[in-house]
């Protein structure tokens, strides 16, 4: 058998890449908007039938948006807002299994399960109705994160009986009148924090590296809804809120997040995963705020996923008992072993102003000081 192009301990030196962020470090946006990347990356439209266009790249512009803040059992969670679906959901799930005794139930008993499950299930049928590019469309935000509306979302829930996803269309707020991702979580000695998380959607994006400059292209446009009711590759469904428009940015799952105590940092993190993200950010904070984990442990425990329809609980291996399996069957949930679901990145920090890091164990991931 021949051997392979590339054999571990080789050096791969991608040249062409290292000049483009040259020229983002020394032009900023212009290093990639326009000049020579710009035109590298037209170039490659033009080879590949493509549609973007200098100009196209010329009049893009990133967007500075006011983050989503809730309060969770004391703590104060600071997430993503819109386009991205994420802070919303992940708001919606942690105040819709607040009233609920999780510790007592604990970690991923039946109980526990079942109650986050059927949170999901509302988090993501909303999602395929109302969140979108708010420069486009009206959002419900205040409305899909009040506590009366959270309230109401579970009024239906039974303890002893899975909903069937069917049953559960979006919610009415009221006053409405509509893989490969990478996340990195830092601190500084000063005390600020960055979470943050960049994607190109598919593992090698749309699979096209742009001659000279060496950087893959994104297939993100997946993230927007074909046709309503129509799943992406990651089986979500979507609305007309997130129809494809001109200038109109797409709807993502990305949920970095930070978690105050009493005012200061204690929790940077986020993930990949496409559509599980939300759901692993919010098993995350769940397992440190209410079952007490280190960070350690709670990146590294075993994790579930529901996002509406498909219709069933995904699980990664061991995640869930045989004891606790039998009992989520016999409720009317249909369980599939999965691989492995996110892939986490967080800080915390300790009494006495110490950083601890939890780099999970999913994925080629790691964590340093300095």
């Amino acid at each position: 058998m021949k051997d392979s192009l590339w054999k571990e301990g080789d050096i791969l030196i991608q040249s062409s890449l290292a000049e483009t962020l040259k020229r983002i470090r020394d032009y900023g946006r212009d290093g990639f908007y326009s000049g020579r990347t710009a035109r590298l990356l037209v170039r490659e439209m033009k080879r590949a039938n493509g549609i973007i266009s200098e100009q196209d790249l010329n009049e893009y512009r990133s967007v500075s948006r006011v983050p989503l803040t809730t309060d969770y059992k004391g703590y104060k969670i600071i997430t993503v807002p819109p386009p991205s679906s994420g802070g919303i959901i992940l708001i919606q799930l942690l105040k819709m299994i607040e009233p609920y005794p999780v510790k007592e139930w604990g970690f991923n008993s039946s109980q526990t399960i079942h109650l986050m499950v059927e949170a999901e299930r509302r988090a993501f049928a909303d999602r395929s109705e109302y969140p979108g590019d708010p420069d486009f469309v009206k959002i419900p935000v205040g409305q899909l994160v009040s506590r009366k509306y959270l309230l109401n979302r579970m009024s239906d829930f039974n303890k002893n009986r899975a909903s069937l996803s069917l049953e559960i269309m979006p919610g009415s707020p009221e006053g409405y009148a509509s893989e490969e991702t990478t996340h990195y979580s830092v601190v500084d000695d000063a005390g600020n924090a960055v979470a943050a998380t960049t994607t190109l959607n598919n593992s090698f994006g749309n699979s096209i590296v742009v001659d000279s400059a060496g950087f893959i292209l994104n297939n993100q446009m997946d993230d927007f809804s074909v046709k309503p009711g129509f799943p992406n590759m990651y089986g979500l469904v979507g609305g007309e809120a997130n129809s494809v428009q001109p200038g109109k940015r797409m709807l993502s799952s990305m949920t970095p997040s930070i978690v105050e105590k009493e005012g200061k940092l204690f929790l940077v993190l986020g993930s990949p995963g496409g559509s599980t993200i939300p759901t692993t950010v919010f098993q995350v904070i769940v397992n440190v705020l209410d079952f007490g984990m280190s960070i350690g442990q709670a990146v590294n425990a075993g994790r579930f996923h529901h996002q509406w329809l498909p219709d069933w609980i995904s699980f990664e291996k061991d995640a869930i008992d045989s004891i606790s399996s039998k009992k989520l069957t016999d409720m009317g949930h249909i369980l599939k072993e999965r691989a492995s679901i996110g892939s986490i990145n967080a800080i915390m920090i300790l009494p006495g102003a110490k950083i601890a890091g939890g780099a999970d164990k999913r994925g080629n991931n790691s964590s340093c000081g300095y």
